[in-house]
């Protein structure tokens, strides 16, 4: 027992030493995230979610002196997909099914752990994940994938408040980092493939309770409702899985939504299917719909559209504009007014078959392929939710693509039961060997093959719709973006190789192989004047500096 005390009172001094250092993460604080480099307050790193990040410290002449700093173990095999928030030298991160981990940023050696156990009736469609949490005052944040909504105290590890959501028994569950505006925690509904309807809730930070629900397949008389068929909006999908973005001038939040369903046979579903793959722009303060745009109406190829909003203000045709960028699943990179949601750009940015183009409104001028022709971009997407970023000192957008991949669609007609999936026919992969039987949906390495297509870091320029540069995989590219003020960029890949490389011209300047699959985003922050960057691959997160 005297050795267990002499161990335990260096780690709670240096524990109360450095949460006494933390000032509190006011709204404001929030607002002006991208003012303090040196953390990471959000899951996209600002509101604006541009993964653009001010540090300089390493740059293209020193980034071959990367070296590893230190590794956290997570306690788990499932995916490893968090992307951890930073808050002055404490970093808070999260490990499946959904754990909750404080760790000193400088050494990665663990503070406290909360351990929520969800129910076993969870049963979100590809993995047991959580993606990260959310911060206001000492309070963390967390979605978990029995579908609740919990509360922690940053400081100690102890819960606060815990609210049900929906039915994980149903197919509900909840992966993605939730999203601090104001005084609310914004978070929505992963369960498409069971046919469950979506929805976007916000809840009251301090108790738990909730402020407003929006729902993404509207009811009758809410608009939009005439874009189904009686009765089948009730099993619509519509499902909400990645953070959103937030522009604090419209006070407008923005969500991607997801594949309608059932998913791969429309014909049981006639209609656009509103809100599917679809842009909502909502009120955070009422959860009030202020516009949409719908990417991949009547969606027969499984395109999610939750990729994440990229705020932009930059100029349009010679005017100052408040735009928004988004690479979709389905193949092209948009860009909308976010003012109101008008479209203003679409061009591909992988191989596209499925559509000849988009009209002038932005709706695609669809072109199915015959029964047992492959569909390009396949079911995975030309990109999927993968976080993107934006440099505005290069002014490029870079997405992580999956190139000269296609899939083959079959409908099949399906009978809803809870809880069981929905999916509505079969995909499989156009070579020998490679087929899927139906509606078994288990994840990218079950659900296609990986010997079809590669992946990519694509930068496209906004303005023109044009690739600047592509920087080239063996293996598909399943890791998210980081870029930074000193013009580099940081992404990683299923090959498991972490990378930087020239924003501008897509050079590689250094890489690491981690052992391990990336799909996370990377981040940066800074510590007692040190910058580190941060990736999770495989079942570790992996933090690098500068060699000293």
């Amino acid at each position: 027992m005297r050795n267990s005390r002499r161990m335990f009172f260096p780690i709670a001094l240096t524990l109360l030493f450095s949460f006494s250092l933390r000032a509190q993460v006011t709204s404001q604080r929030l607002l002006h995230a991208g003012d303090e480099p040196q953390n990471w307050l959000t899951y996209s790193g600002t509101y604006a979610s541009q993964r653009y990040s001010l540090l300089t410290q390493i740059d293209a002449s020193n980034v071959k002196n990367l070296e590893l700093q230190w590794v956290f173990q997570a306690q788990s095999l499932q995916k490893f997909e968090t992307t951890p928030l930073v808050v002055d030298g404490i970093m808070y991160l999260t490990q499946s099914p959904n754990d909750i981990i404080a760790v000193d940023a400088r050494t990665g050696r663990a503070f406290w752990v909360y351990h929520y156990a969800p129910s076993p009736a969870a049963r979100p469609c590809c993995g047991i994940v959580n993606r990260g949490v959310a911060i206001l005052g000492d309070t963390l944040f967390m979605a978990t994938v029995d579908a609740h909504l919990v509360a922690v105290d940053s400081k100690t590890g102890h819960a606060i408040w815990n609210t049900k959501l929906a039915e994980p028994a149903a197919g509900y569950a909840m992966t993605m980092a939730p999203l601090v505006v104001k005084d609310k925690v914004i978070v929505g509904v992963a369960g498409g493939e069971f046919g469950v309807r979506g929805f976007i809730s916000a809840f009251d930070a301090e108790t738990g309770k909730q402020a407003w629900r929006f729902d993404t397949i509207p009811a009758p008389g809410q608009p939009g409702h005439e874009s189904w068929r009686e009765g089948d909006w009730q099993h619509g999908g519509g499902a909400v899985w990645v953070t959103g973005s937030y522009d604090p001038e419209l006070n407008l939040i923005y969500y991607g939504t997801g594949n309608p369903g059932p998913d791969w046979n429309p014909a049981q579903r006639p209609g656009d299917n509103l809100y599917s793959d679809s842009v909502v722009a909502l009120d955070p303060d009422t959860g009030k719909l202020k516009w949409h745009f719908q990417f991949t109406p009547h969606d027969p190829y499984d395109y999610d559209s939750v990729q994440i909003p990229v705020l932009v203000n930059a100029n349009w045709k010679g005017a100052p504009s408040k735009l928004m960028m988004w690479g979709n699943r389905n193949g092209f990179f948009y860009v909308l007014d976010r003012t109101n949601g008008k479209f203003l750009s679409g061009h591909p940015f992988v191989k596209v078959n499925w559509a000849s183009g988009l009209d002038a409104n932005g709706r695609p001028v669809a072109t199915p392929q015959p029964a047992g022709q492959p569909t390009f971009p396949g079911i995975q997407g030309g990109t999927n939710w993968y976080s993107p970023s934006y440099s505005p000192r290069t002014g490029l957008f870079y997405i992580s693509a999956w190139e000269n991949y296609s899939t083959i669609f079959t409908g099949i007609d399906t009978e809803f039961h809870e809880g069981q999936r929905y999916t509505g026919g079969a995909n499989t992969a156009p070579i020998a060997g490679a087929e899927n039987p139906v509606g078994q949906r288990q994840g990218p390495v079950n659900m296609y093959t990986e010997s079809l297509g590669s992946g990519a870091v694509v930068a496209m320029d906004p303005t023109t719709g044009e690739k600047k540069w592509k920087f080239d995989m063996h293996d598909v590219n399943t890791s998210g973006i980081l870029t930074t003020a000193s013009d580099l960029l940081f992404a990683g890949g299923r090959e498991g190789y972490f990378q930087a490389l020239d924003a501008r011209t897509g050079a590689l300047l250094w890489k690491e192989n981690l052992g391990g699959e990336i799909i996370a985003g990377p981040m940066t922050y800074r510590v007692d004047g040190k910058q580190y960057v941060t990736i999770a691959a495989g079942n570790s997160l992996f933090t690098f500096a500068l060699r000293q």
